[in-house]
């Protein structure tokens, strides 16, 4: 698998991703907008680091896999914060700073700053794309007619036209960003990248003062904590012979979307497959999707029902990916949403917003397609306790390093995984 083709499948996956119209303004307003994305990762996914939200690193996914140190029960916690203002700075420079509970165990204070990536001063010489894209989709023993849809980049870059991809809108609400406000921050960044740890709490009041917004405090409850870990095995078969995703149901889950992508590299073959009942850019299931839009997805066969626990993988995906397609599921999540002034008693009254905060959640895993990763990387399941946290294996024991052997098959993969 080459790096152009994977760098072509991403320009492809991210050009039919669709946003959702802004929703009807029901107040003047707001001053600001603060953004909490709360995830939990689990399997490979855990071995992100650095909090954010970023998928997981390959470099920190070999080392600990080929070092016999990787655990498959491992769950990481990060948070994503953005302030969007349309103030100015008063007194100089931006500052702000995120308060946390001190349950959280991220520090006292989590800066919001922003520095934008400079822009590249060289540019790169333009090949011509290579290799194909086969993508699959649908829960069952066996792909649906008209499967795979195949992608020829080296059609594409001769004028070919762009064969259709589905006609699924999934509506996104739009976090603050540095082009649409007039003072931005955000957190991690190069001034701090403090990790959340597995231990870490969100249950508390939570503070943000800067010196281009309105003070923005809210307190979140128990149940408006982290998501429990998602418990994936995705090594379970079919009778036909493809791959049996199981997963235990996720508290506060609102649906469920599977992605699994694969490379066949002797003949440069993207394989992208997902759970939908409708052909669609398969990541794009990958990202938060509020309730509202959940049920509505749900409806439509995009999103699996919450009350979901298995999805086959067709045996035509199993078969096309070989050993070392990887596997991404997301159990989407409720959110909490806070403003102030609260909406006056009067209708009549004019209502204008200082400040309006949303937090959202999400539980993700990442595992190989087809492989026990708790048995061949330290033997039994060791599984999660009472309150969701991995169990650590026993005192002394000794775990075979099966990795190398795994992240051989892994190939050019790893280029896919998500940033």
């Amino acid at each position: 698998m080459t790096r152009k083709l994977l760098l072509s499948a991403g320009v492809c996956l991210a050009g039919l991703t669709l946003a959702a119209p802004a929703g009807a303004q029901r107040a003047s307003g707001p001053t600001a907008v603060y953004w909490m994305d709360a995830e939990t990762s689990a399997g490979l996914g855990a071995m992100a680091g650095g909090g954010g939200g970023r998928g997981p690193g390959m470099g920190a996914m070999m080392g600990a896999m080929m070092g016999g140190g990787f655990n498959p029960n491992q769950a990481t916690k990060s948070l994503l914060l953005e302030l969007g203002s349309h103030r100015k700075p008063t007194g100089g420079a931006a500052e702000a700073d995120h308060l946390p509970p001190s349950t959280l165990g991220a520090g006292r204070a989590l800066p919001l700053t922003y520095k934008a990536n400079p822009a590249p001063t060289t540019s790169t010489p333009f090949e011509r794309p290579k290799g194909r894209m086969l993508i699959y989709w649908g829960c069952g023993e066996r792909a649906g007619p008209n499967q795979p849809t195949v992608i020829d980049f080296a059609k594409l870059g001769r004028g070919a036209p762009m064969p259709q991809i589905g006609s699924v809108n999934i509506g996104r609400d739009r976090s603050p960003s540095a082009g649409g406000w007039e003072t931005y921050g955000n957190w991690p960044n190069e001034r701090s990248r403090t990790t959340v740890p597995p231990t870490g709490r969100l249950a508390g009041m939570h503070t943000v003062s800067s010196n281009y917004a309105p003070e923005i405090s809210f307190t979140l409850t128990a149940n408006q904590d982290f998501m429990a870990p998602l418990q994936l095995k995705a090594d379970g078969k079919t009778a036909a012979g493809g791959t049996l995703l199981t997963w235990r149901p996720v508290p506060r889950a609102t649906g469920y979307g599977a992605v699994v992508m694969g490379a066949q590299g002797r003949d440069d073959t993207v394989v992208i497959w997902s759970s939908s009942k409708s052909q669609l850019a398969g990541m794009t299931l990958m990202d938060y999707i509020s309730p509202s839009e959940a049920r509505r997805l749900i409806g439509q066969g995009v999103v699996m029902p919450p009350e979901t626990t298995s999805c086959a993988v067709p045996v035509e995906v199993t078969r096309a990916v070989g050993e070392g397609g990887m596997v991404q599921m997301i159990a989407y999540g409720d959110e909490a949403n806070f403003s102030y002034p609260p909406k006056p008693s009067d209708p009549k009254q004019p209502w204008k917003l200082e400040w309006t905060s949303k937090v959202r959640y999400k539980s993700t895993a990442t595992q190989i397609l087809g492989m026990d990763m708790a048995a061949m990387m330290g033997g039994a399941d060791r599984g999660y306790d009472d309150e969701d946290r991995p169990r650590p294996p026993p005192r002394g024991q000794q775990q075979p390093n099966r990795g190398r052997d795994i992240m051989r098959g892994l190939g050019g993969i790893g280029g896919l995984i998500r940033p």
